[in-house]
Parts: C-alpha cells; structure tokens; sequence
C-alpha cells in the first residue's frame, strides 16, 4: 500500500505546501450540522449562480472530508433534498422537550475530554501525540467491530467510491505518532476511507498498517494552511473558525488566514450566521438538526453569492 502523500505539491524551505492553483475551497470540520450547513451552503451559491464546485483545489477534514465527497459526485440538489426530507421524520427534533429529546452529552464530553489533553500538551504536536494515544486506549478496550461498520457507514454517505479529477486533499493525523497526513487521489488509498479516517474523532481508524484519528486535529478544524500558494482562497467553516488550543500555538484559522495573505492569496471566510450557531457546538452530532443547518447554509449561500461571485472568478 502506498503512504498518504505528505505532499507532492511543491513544499517551502519551512515544510509548508504550496501549490500553484488559482482557487481552492476548504471545507471545515463541524459534525453532522456542519456538513448539512456546507451541503445548504455550497447548493445556495449554485442556485445563484456561482458554482464554487469547480475549485482547482478542495480541502476537506472530518465533515468537510465528506462533504468534499459529495459534492465531487452528486448533484447539489439531491444531496441537499436527501437532507430536508429528513425534516418530515417523525419525533427528531431534539429543540422540543419530551422523551426523544436528543441528548448533546457525549459531544459535550468529548469537548471536555479534549479541553483537558489540549490543558496538558506542551505544543500542537504533543497535543496529537496524546490525541492519538486517547483514541488508541479507546481501540484497545473494544472488540474490534467498529472498524467495519464506521466504514460501512462513511461508504453510504458517499455517491461514488472514486475520487475526484479535481485536486482533493483529505487531512488526518496518525495516530501512534501524532504526525499530520494528506491523503489524495495518488495515495494508494481508497476515497472512502481517507473520509473515515478524517472523520475518526473518537476511536482510530486503520488503513493498511496505520491507524489514523480526526483530520481536525492536525492543527484545526478547516487546515486553512494546505491552501497556500493559491491565488483564491474560500474558506466555508461550520465552526466559525473557534478553536480551544491556545493562540499562541498559532495554528488556529485567524492565522493562517493571516499567513495566506501574507504570501499573497485572496482568503474568504464564511461561518455560519449567529442567529444559528445553536445548530453546532455541542448539538454537532444532532442528526435531527441537519435540515435547519441545512437551510441556514441555504439562505447565506443565495444571499452571498453575488458578493463572491466577483471574488471567485
């Protein structure tokens, strides 16, 4: 098996990527809502017009991964219908009180979890390191199934099992060695599980001999920096680029964005409207919550599309 690229790119004399193409689209992490919001908000923007699809490059982690995925091989109108029709489900809304009201606990946890692991780690480095030995612990005191069925599941999400012509890089980190990877269409690795391993918060996800954790721990949520050397940079993060780590580690989205115009790139970034903020967070995971995301995604698309239409092209 071939090793995740690390990057094939031109790379700087500091170990960054740099790439030569005229825009990019990074797609953020952000749990279930934050891909029903990129799906809402990718589609907004095409059906006004401008088709952000067409990017010479995507990056896409965790729920950006899949969200890459899908776009690249199905038609925005029906990922985004497969998405409200979920709406008319009978006892998912998790905003009414009763019995079926969903619980956020376990995000809430993991958010905790990680509070303390980022309270511990000397840098983003070790933050990984001890990020991938959380999740090995995990993997050890299970008995194994999970592996097929999260590949199962990643697999139904997407409309096609091959990657894209267009440039796609999937992030993760592996998981023994904290080390950030790259996967794309060159790595030897099949596309579903580059997205199972991106989107592997928890438990780790093995790919031949490696064992790979969430690409939103190779330094944040979005992973902003794979873009350098592009001329246009449209940065869509269901996060609103927030992070827990410290600023000073200087690897949360406000400073590589502020990287990426150093060096000469146009950047837009796009986070959800306030008035829906309470979609992600600690209800990220909420399945009954993707079609309101999914609106809201919606209507910021059709009401920016004219604005970056001027941007992109």
């Amino acid at each position: 098996m071939s090793h995740p690229s690390q990057y094939t790119s031109q790379t700087t004399s500091s170990g960054e990527f740099e790439h030569h193409y005229r825009t990019a689209l990074v797609l953020g992490g952000g749990g279930s809502t934050g891909n029903a919001w990129l799906i809402g908000l990718i589609a907004g923007l095409f059906d006004s017009g401008l088709d952000v699809t067409t990017a010479d490059l995507t990056i896409g982690t965790s729920a950006g991964a899949t969200a890459a995925a899908q776009v690249a091989g199905a038609p925005l109108a029906d990922l985004l219908a497969a998405i409200l029709a979920a709406d008319s489900s009978p006892g998912t809304d998790p905003v009414r009180s009763g019995p079926e009201r969903v619980s956020s606990r376990p995000v809430t946890d993991h958010l905790e979890g990680l509070g303390r692991i980022i309270a511990a780690a000397e840098d983003a480095a070790d933050m990984r390191r001890r990020m991938g030995a959380a999740a090995l612990d995990l993997a050890a005191a299970s008995d194994g199934s999970w592996q097929a069925q999260w590949r199962a599941t990643v697999a139904s999400r997407l409309p096609g099992q091959r990657w894209p012509q267009r440039m796609l890089l999937i992030t993760a980190v592996e998981a023994h060695t904290g080390e950030p990877v790259v996967f794309d269409g060159d790595s030897g690795v099949a596309l579903a599980d580059a997205v199972a391993a991106s989107c592997a918060s928890g438990r780790p996800y093995r790919i031949g001999d490696a064992l790979y954790i969430d690409g939103g721990y190779r330094s944040n949520a979005d992973n902003a920096d794979l873009a350098a050397g592009c001329a246009r940079v449209l940065v869509l993060s269901p996060f609103g680029g927030r992070t827990l780590q410290p600023l000073e580690w200087g690897e949360h989205l406000g400073a590589q964005v502020d990287a990426l115009r150093a060096h000469g790139s146009e950047v837009e970034t796009i986070f959800p409207d306030s008035n829906a903020e309470h979609l992600f967070g600690a209800n990220a995971m909420n399945l009954s919550l993707r079609p309101p995301a999914a609106r809201a995604g919606y209507g910021q698309g059709t009401a920016l599309a004219a604005r970056l239409a001027g941007f992109w092209r």
